[in-house]
Parts: structure tokens; C-alpha cells; sequence
């Protein structure tokens, strides 16, 4: 009889279960509390050393300098992108490329002492510089080029120094 009795006790007073719970969500609740409590000192703590005590204010200050500082390095990088390309367009109009193409003149005397020797650029300008050697005496021409083309006929072995020129840029 006395276990009727305590369950009647419970069953007729149901706010002290209503009380009993409640409690236990206030303990839980008073835990989480202080696990976000915590979580959050750790969270300054970061914050100060991350910003090292410049605030809000000097953050802005330092996003501008950055964004200043991005700025100029943009306009820098351009100008040493114009630079680069008006250096790679003069680079390719000097006269660089070398060809020499060594022969024998009179194939029934003598040796390869003639010679025909280009000089030219990557747009086929410059000059053929060639050499007939004969027995007392050397012969020196000189042929413009432009576009790999000159105004005064050219010889198969002038030909094959411009050809030879042209192979070595490849």
C-alpha cells in the first residue's frame, strides 16, 4: 500500500515532474553556455592577435593601402607588358640571324675560298654579303635584302645562306 501511495503522490502532482524537467534543460542549457563561453574567449583571443590591436578603424586603413598598393602594381605590370612587346617588335627587326655558305667558285680550280654570307632579320631584311675568289683576286658584293627579296638578282648560293639565316631562328 505504501508504493500506491507515492504513485498517487506523482500522479497527483504533476507540476514536480513539469519542475524536474525544467531543470534539467536549465542545467543543459547552463553547460552549453559555458562551452560557447569558452569557445568564444578562444575566439577573441585569435581575433586580437590576427588584428594586433589595429581595431576596425586601422583595418580599413589597411584595406585601402592594399587596394592603392594592387593598383600600382597593375598599372606597373602593364607598362612592363608594353615594354616587353615593343622589345620583342625591335627584337625581331635587327639583322641577327647569320647564315654562311662557303663553295667553290671555278669547280676546275681552287678550293671553297668563296662564300656567300647572309645577314638578315626574322622578316627576311638585311644584306647578302658574298665573296668570288679567283686565282690573283677576291670579288666582294654586297645585295640588299627586303623580305627576302633584293633588288639585284641572286645566285643559288646566296640563296642557301639566306636559307641557312632563316634555319638558325628555328
Amino acid at each position: 500500500m505504501g508504493e500506491k501511495h507515492i504513485m498517487d503522490q506523482w500522479i497527483e502532482r504533476p507540476f514536480d515532474w513539469v519542475t524536474v524537467g525544467l531543470a534539467a534543460v536549465v542545467l543543459l542549457l547552463l553547460i552549453r553556455n559555458l562551452v560557447l563561453g569558452s569557445k568564444l574567449k578562444k575566439l577573441r583571443k585569435s581575433y586580437t592577435q590576427f588584428m594586433s590591436g589595429t581595431g576596425v578603424e586601422g583595418l580599413e586603413d589597411i584595406i585601402i593601402q592594399m587596394q592603392e598598393r594592387l593598383s600600382a602594381q597593375e598599372e606597373h605590370q602593364r607598362s612592363l607588358k608594353q615594354s616587353i612587346s615593343t622589345l620583342n617588335e625591335k627584337v625581331k627587326r635587327k639583322k641577327g640571324n647569320i647564315g654562311i655558305h662557303r663553295y667553290n667558285a671555278f669547280a676546275e680550280r681552287g678550293s671553297d675560298l668563296s662564300f656567300s654570307l647572309a645577314v638578315i632579320n626574322d622578316e627576311k631584311d638585311g644584306m647578302v654579303l658574298s665573296g668570288i675568289h679567283g686565282r690573283d683576286e677576291t670579288f666582294v658584293y654586297a645585295k640588299p635584302l627586303k623580305e627576302g627579296q633584293s633588288a639585284y638578282a641572286l645566285t643559288p648560293e646566296e640563296i642557301e645562306a639566306i636559307n641557312l639565316a632563316l634555319r638558325q631562328d628555328k
